[in-house]
Order: C-alpha cells, then sequence, then structure tokens
C-alpha cells in the first residue's frame, strides 16, 4: 500500500507541474501576439524613414555620410568594433541562449579592440562568468521591448561612433522568420553600404503591384539645410527602427523556444503519467490479488480447522 500511495503523489506532482508549464505556454504565446501588435504599429514608420533614405540617394548622387561606406569604395575599417548582443533574461528557453552566445563568441576571436554591449540577464552572467569585460549591460530590455528601450541603446552606440570611439558596429541577435525557423543572425549596424537601400527583386514587385507605389518626383529636389545633414538626421531614427526590430525579433523567438520547451514538456509529463498510470493499476491489481489470496488461505485454514474439530467430536 505504502508503494501505491507513493506512486499516487508522484503522479500528483507530475500533474502540478504540468499546471506550471501549460500557464508558462500560454502566457509567452500572450507576450508574444502583444509585441507583434506593437512592431506591426511602429514598422510602417521606420519603412517610410528608410524610403527618404533611398530617395536622397536616387536624387543626389555624390551625397556622402559617415554613416556610409565611401560611394564605390571597398576596404577594410579599423579601430574599435562593437558588438550588441541580445539575449534573454531567464533560462527554459530550450538552446536559445546558447545559440546567441556561441555565436557571438566566435565573432569577437578577430584579433581586434571591441566593445561589448549585453541585453539580457542571462547574457550578463555568461560573459562575467567568462571575465570579458562588457562595456555595458542593458538590465530589462530583453524582457520588454520598447521603442523607448531601442532609443536609449541607439542613442549609447551613435553617440560613440560619432566621437569615433567605435569604427563598425553589429548585432548578434535571432531573427523570427514567420514563426516557422529561429536562426541567430549577425547584422552590421553601422556603418551602412549604399546597396543596403536597393530596392530587392521581390520588394519591387510589391512595390509595382502596390496602390501606394511611391512616384519618384521629376523635378529638382531641395534638401534643407543639405542632403548630407538630411541624410545624418534620418539615420537616428532608423537605427532606433533596427535594434527595436531586433528586440523584438529576438523576443518573439524566446517565446517561441519558451513555448516549443513548455510543450515538450508537457507531452512528456502525458507520457509520465501514462506509464505511473499503468504502474499504480499494477501495483493496485497486485495488492488486490494478494488480499484475496491471503483471505482464501485463511478460509481454508479455517475450514480445515473446523473440520478437524468435528471429526474429533464424533469419535
Amino acid at each position: 500500500m505504502s508503494n501505491m500511495k507513493e506512486i499516487k503523489g508522484h503522479i500528483q506532482s507530475v500533474k502540478d507541474t504540468q499546471k506550471i508549464t501549460n500557464a508558462m505556454y500560454l502566457i509567452s504565446s500572450n507576450k508574444m501576439r502583444k509585441i507583434k501588435k506593437e512592431l506591426d504599429k511602429t514598422k510602417p514608420y521606420f519603412e517610410e524613414v528608410a524610403l527618404s533614405i533611398r530617395r536622397i540617394f536616387k536624387t543626389v548622387k555624390n551625397v556622402e555620410s559617415d554613416y556610409f561606406y565611401p560611394a564605390g569604395d571597398s576596404y577594410t575599417i579599423e579601430g574599435t568594433y562593437g558588438y550588441l548582443v541580445i539575449t534573454a533574461d531567464k533560462g527554459l528557453a530550450g538552446a536559445y541562449n546558447q545559440n546567441v552566445i556561441k555565436e557571438a563568441t566566435k565573432l569577437m576571436t578577430k584579433k581586434h579592440d571591441k566593445l561589448l554591449f549585453v541585453v539580457g540577464e542571462y547574457g550578463r552572467r555568461y560573459f562575467n562568468s567568462k571575465n570579458i569585460p562588457i562595456e555595458k549591460t542593458f538590465l530589462y530590455t530583453a524582457q520588454n521591448p520598447t521603442l523607448s528601450r531601442a532609443r536609449q541603446i541607439s542613442n549609447l552606440l551613435l553617440d560613440l561612433y560619432d566621437n569615433k570611439k567605435l569604427s563598425k558596429i553589429y548585432i548578434v541577435f535571432t531573427d523570427y522568420e514567420s514563426g516557422m525557423e529561429a536562426k541567430v543572425k549577425v547584422m552590421r549596424l553601422l556603418p551602412f553600404n549604399r546597396s543596403d537601400f536597393n530596392l530587392s527583386k521581390a520588394e519591387k514587385e510589391s512595390e509595382k503591384n502596390s496602390t501606394r507605389n511611391f512616384v519618384w518626383p521629376t523635378g529638382e529636389i531641395e534638401f534643407y539645410p543639405n542632403a548630407r545633414e538630411a541624410l545624418d538626421n534620418m539615420i537616428s531614427s532608423y537605427v532606433t527602427g533596427i535594434i527595436y526590430g531586433a528586440l523584438v525579433d529576438s523576443f518573439c523567438s524566446e517565446q517561441n523556444a519558451r513555448m516549443n520547451a513548455m510543450d515538450s514538456a508537457n507531452r512528456n509529463a502525458e507520457e509520465l503519467i501514462d506509464k505511473l498510470t499503468i504502474e499504480y493499476n499494477h501495483t493496485r491489481q497486485a495488492a488486490i490479488t494478494q488480499e484475496i489470496t491471503e483471505i482464501s488461505a485463511g478460509a481454508r485454514a479455517k475450514k480445515k480447522k473446523r473440520d478437524k474439530a468435528l471429526g474429533r467430536s464424533r469419535s
């Protein structure tokens, strides 16, 4: 009976754990749905900023900017590189954090001066445990990606870039590709290439068939105070948009990874409950069989004793 009690307690314990994993699955699903709505609200603005930058390059052929590679040149930029690594604030998300850290560690093995910027408590603890110096940690940004937090990161990185303390900046994050597959992505944030603002074939086709198709002006366009300053002023908003998109992509990937982990835990719990239930039934049946056997043996012994007593009385 004590064995049956232990099995029953084990089953209840698994069911209690299953309630937690189910709740975590629903919470992650709700968080992901909410942040995707927020991204959809702001995405058109940053698309318009990109369109405006594209418009400048289309109308002013020789515009220069510190935020872009010089036109037609390809060379290696020396100096200090900045790495913005986006992780989560906690685990229970499969290999999500490990994949980002693995890619960032591999990228940072290159021999050059570097400054590390970390989003997420998980990444901060990892790099501290490896004695890798962190220039700046952005607390709570991983679990609450907002435009305000993205702007905070953008302002810091742009300030270091403008003051020549960083010559190139990379973002390491997890790209959420329509929920089908999340992959770690390394993106060069600064400087940009002019080709970054060329339309892809898919975008050209989409723009061609769109009712909002932009008609490029045929007359001369004037930029105030000049094209370079107009371009540089747009970069702050554009960089903020990229960082915000990376934060949201990473957050969605984290929640999706956690949902998959919790779903796997739920399935494993169901399998374990089934096995324990079968074991409980077998143990219960064995206990019942043993009780019946003991009762039968007792009845037979009592009958023999009674028959023996009757035989003596007759004699």
